[in-house]
């Protein structure tokens, strides 16, 4: 998928306009770090605080432009007044509920390698949720030394048919050419990195910023009031000082699992789908679900070789968790 699909490029965080137009006499920062209900506040000069939303309308997550204030005189904590319009923003999903993670990204990366064998579903997920918010997405497949590769290759081939971006290097084998590879793919752009555990994603972050560890200590022992902590997401400049509007920068979401796509109507989620959507208009049927209706053009185009049988399975899936009731 190439940047945009239709969208105008995108604004940098420092650019926000504020909901509603309206100005606020507030400073304003970039949310860098989250845990729980504490964010990680930079302003516009890189200085970095603790700050509390005032209630559910200032809730904020990693990316989101926010304004704030202290809650003491010359005190180092603060609380968020508001937060500023959003150009996008990502659901993460677990066992029990959706919850928004990260906003205003310029594009995905998601990580992936020949070892461990990917999944599919997760793979999908990623890319409907992206799709769905307007962000672009560049797939990388790791490990290419291994001998799985070519397997690999073969399984993507339906996401590269799409029109999504793949890229295949070897992180560990040959970290300067995959350096090389990574670098111009995340330039003057704030890149959501996103990956299953044992694909290489944690050597990248590593490799692109030898301090990251160390910040990750600092940011959760402040966040957890001295207790080390895993934080939900972490902004990570990659280069530039503060205030520069070209700045390069990564978020990392440790601990993530999946996408949340409840946002979505099942009934939608072929829009989402390019394979699948190329056919829906020669249905029979104007509401037709893809699954046991006369006349469905999706199945016939699996039938006839041109939509992945895996990719219908996906779609069928996901039909049947999102057309669940919420509770």
């Amino acid at each position: 998928m190439k940047r945009g699909h239709g969208s105008a490029a995108p604004t940098r965080p420092g650019r926000t306009k504020a909901k509603g137009g309206t100005a606020s006499t507030d400073p304003g920062g970039l949310v860098v770090a989250t845990h729980g209900r504490h964010v990680m506040v930079e302003d516009d000069a890189g200085h970095r605080l603790i700050c509390h939303p005032r209630g559910k309308k200032s809730e904020a997550v990693v990316g989101d432009r926010v304004r704030w204030q202290h809650t003491l005189e010359g005190g180092d904590e603060g609380v968020i007044t508001s937060v500023d319009e959003r150009r996008n923003l990502l659901w993460r999903q677990d066992e029990w509920r959706s919850k928004s993670f990260a906003a205003n990204l310029d594009q995905l990366l998601m990580w992936i390698a020949v070892e461990p064998v990917f999944s599919e579903m997760q793979l999908t997920r990623a890319l409907i949720a992206a799709r769905s918010a307007d962000i672009p997405v560049t797939v990388v497949l790791n490990k290419i030394d291994l001998p799985g590769a070519d397997t690999a290759r073969a399984r993507l081939a339906p996401y590269r048919a799409m029109g999504y971006d793949v890229v295949e290097l070897s992180l560990k084998s040959e970290e300067d050419a995959a350096r090389a590879q990574v670098m111009p793919l995340l330039q003057g752009k704030a890149t959501l990195v996103l990956g299953p555990s044992g694909a290489g994603k944690s050597t990248l972050i590593n490799t692109l910023l030898p301090e990251a560890r160390a910040q990750v200590g600092e940011i959760s022992q402040a966040l957890n009031s001295g207790r080390h902590t895993t934080t939900s997401s972490l902004w990570y400049w990659l280069d530039g000082a503060p205030g520069d509007a070209e700045r390069s920068a990564i978020i990392d979401s440790p601990g993530f699992q999946e996408f949340g796509l409840h946002h979505i109507a099942a009934t939608e989620l072929t829009r989402w789908m390019p394979d699948l959507g190329a056919h829906v208009a020669n249905c029979r049927f104007h509401n037709c679900t893809h699954r046991q209706e006369p006349g469905c053009a999706v199945r016939a185009a699996v039938e006839r070789g041109e939509v992945s049988p895996i990719r219908l399975s996906l779609y069928t899936d996901l039909f049947d968790e999102l057309s669940q009731p919420r509770w």
